[in-house]
């Protein structure tokens, strides 16, 4: 039976992904809160997940061989990010609360970082399975 990373990592692999994409987009929505016209944008975390639950299913990669490991399904598709609709706009166009996207960005990292010992864990246990002890 193949192993792939897809089943031994679980989910957890493809919300890290997800994860690193949204904190990417808080952290450009923070360093331009004062761009005129700059628009905050965020990731719909679940149809980026939903996305990433059907690419699980149909793995994109191709394998010459048969003990090749399955790889790991592409990155969240581009139309989960969405424009955040702003509490209070600013006069100069730019849609950026900082205290918002401060507090998604301190969330999202919380999130980030319990993903990181989940994945931990399931490494660590691959790893004493394979070992013995």
């Amino acid at each position: 039976m193949p192993l792939s990373f897809s089943s031994v990592l679980g989910f957890d692999s493809r919300a890290l992904g997800v994860e690193s994409q949204r904190m990417q987009i808080l952290a450009s929505n923070l360093a331009n809160s004062d761009t005129p016209n700059y628009k905050a944008k965020d990731i719909n975390f679940a149809a980026a997940m939903q996305a990433a639950a059907s690419d699980m299913q149909q793995s994109g990669l191709s394998r010459t061989q048969p003990d090749h490991f399955a790889g790991l399904p592409p990155a969240p598709p581009a139309n989960v990010i969405e424009y955040r609709i702003p509490t209070q706009p600013s006069i100069d166009g730019n849609t950026v609360d900082q205290q918002v996207e401060e507090a998604a960005f301190s969330r999202n990292a919380m999130n980030y970082q319990a993903t990181l010992t989940f994945l931990g864990n399931s490494i660590k246990n691959l790893m004493t399975a394979v070992k013995g002890s």
